[in-house]
């Protein structure tokens, strides 16, 4: 989620769930050990529980960035072996690093051996012709043996050539059973679930054979399917926040960040989605685009996009 879960996103997805885990976009190792961790690693409290997901395919490198994710106090470090672009790829991480489990499995070592928080692996089924049940089995088994008992398992394969990232997000089919085969055949690992997951149902199903599903584009473009997570999946008692309430609770972290120098259009890009499926939700999204990129845009803005909403599904 490269350019879409940065931290005011984070913090408004968070207004809808308390439970549910958060991560932040992929971070390179080389960024976090050479770039200012002020911009790369800042948070808002209330994001927690939240994983610093990192890129990256030297083993000293990631434990010593895993160190400092433990030191700002994220709750879990993940290890991006999914993401397909080429741009990653020359980089020699992201879905190319499943091609060397071996590798994998020490980065995994390493990493662990410097933290106490848990570390985690992002994966895909598997890669250009290396696609069969047999090569996520070995990977998956080769990177469990160094340590890792989390793998976040995207149910397409990645074409490496050929496919561009949002390509390969649509065109390489869903092969969910394989998904399930691996979590029967290795009960004692956390096996979570990843693509092509619209719907609560959808969400249910999964869970009826899998430890977690984790929600993409679509907790983006859609983020009040979040509303109901804590109340479905997590036992809490409280009632579901309303999207009004969502924004009411937005505006005092607005008013903070433009405080601070933010810029309006840097948190109201995120919430474009958040009348999907409402009477006036393309009002809503108008106002928020041509508005919040003035000099002088406030939370005014916010407050006057709510009232073109009328009712909702």
């Amino acid at each position: 989620m490269m350019g879409w879960t940065d931290r005011h996103a984070r913090f408004f997805l968070r207004l809808m769930t308390q439970q549910a885990l958060l991560y932040t976009e992929m971070v390179t190792s080389g960024a976090v050990l050479h770039g200012d961790h002020n911009y790369l690693l800042k948070y808002h409290a209330a994001e927690h529980p939240l994983a610093l997901q990192l890129g990256g395919s030297d083993p000293a490198e990631l434990a010593e960035c895993t160190q400092i994710a433990e030191q700002w106090g994220f709750d879990e470090v993940n290890l991006n072996v999914g993401c397909p672009s080429d741009r990653v790829q020359s980089g020699r991480f992201g879905a190319c690093l499943m091609a060397e489990p071996a590798l994998v499995a020490d980065c995994i070592a390493a990493m662990n051996a410097r933290v106490e928080i848990p570390v985690t692996v992002k994966c895909r089924i598997g890669i250009d012709d290396m696609d069969d049940y047999i090569g996520l089995e070995h990977f998956v088994e080769t990177v469990a043996a160094a340590g890792c008992d989390t793998f976040i398992v995207h149910a397409r394969k990645a074409w490496l050539k050929g496919l561009s990232p949002k390509q390969n997000r649509e065109i390489p089919p869903l092969r969910y059973e394989d998904v399930y085969r691996l979590k029967a055949r290795h009960p004692d690992l956390t096996i979570v679930i990843n693509g092509g997951v619209k719907t609560q149902e959808q969400i249910g199903q999964h869970l009826q054979q899998l430890d977690g599903v984790m929600l993409g584009r679509e907790a983006y473009h859609n983020p009040f399917i979040l509303a109901e997570v804590d109340q479905r999946y997590y036992a809490a008692t409280a009632d579901i926040v309303s999207r009004e309430q969502v924004v009411a609770q937005l505006l005092e972290y607005v008013d903070a960040e433009l405080l601070a120098g933010t810029r309006l259009h840097s948190i109201t890009r995120h919430l474009h989605g958040l009348f999907a499926g409402c009477a006036g939700a393309r009002s809503w999204r108008r106002e928020l685009s041509t508005s919040a990129h003035c000099d002088d845009a406030d939370s005014a803005i916010i407050a006057r996009a709510l009232r073109g909403i009328r009712t909702c599904l």
